[in-house]
């Protein structure tokens, strides 16, 4: 089969960073009207984020110090894969009970997106938990400042549309959740 005619080549690549989390590629690529040039992009493993929902109509968002924004961030649990993970369920019921403390009776798959495919090459796999009750400690990493905050999932929606949770992650995971818990249209 050949090539899509928008596709490029990559005559050389090379990790030119790499740190714990994602490497920072570049790469030279022959463009469709064959002329080179570079292109960058961040490297990382793929993550899971869960948005989990207790019997009690709440989400356990999350409260995280995030030093980029250089502010405290309310979101959802988010974690990376890690080779050992049988599986992405695996990954997001582990990534819930460091980060929160809290387990899910069941997990579903929500969607797959890549975030930001103009400038890295991340995966993120979406799941909502239901069920979740604590049953733990938080387990966080050495590098995590994270407060689990269970709050009215209602309300947790209405701070999406005001604007002051502005995690994307978070934003994605809630507007597909309501997408796909809206009756499908029929077409006329």
């Amino acid at each position: 089969m050949p090539a899509d005619p928008l596709s490029w080549e990559t005559v050389e690549s090379d990790v030119a960073y790499s740190c714990p989390g994602f490497d920072v590629v570049t790469q030279t690529v022959r463009l469709p009207d064959g002329s080179e040039t570079d292109f960058d992009y961040l490297s990382e493993p793929a993550s899971v984020c869960i948005l989990p929902l207790t019997d009690d109509g709440e989400v356990v968002c999350i409260e995280e110090w995030r030093q980029a924004v250089s502010r405290v961030s309310r979101g959802l649990p988010v974690g990376t894969t890690e080779p050992d993970d049988d599986d992405l369920e695996a990954a997001a019921h582990r990534e819930l009970a460091e980060e929160t403390g809290y387990r899910a009776e069941t997990l579903e798959a929500l969607v797959t997106v890549e975030p930001a495919n103009g400038l890295a090459d991340s995966v993120m796999h979406f799941f909502v938990a239901r069920g979740c009750e604590l049953a733990s400690e938080q387990q966080l990493d050495h590098d995590e400042s994270i407060r689990a905050s269970p709050t009215d999932y209602e309300a947790f929606l209405e701070s999406m549309r005001e604007g002051t949770i502005r995690d994307g992650r978070a934003v994605l995971a809630v507007a597909y959740y309501e997408l796909l818990s809206q009756p499908k249209r029929s077409s006329d």
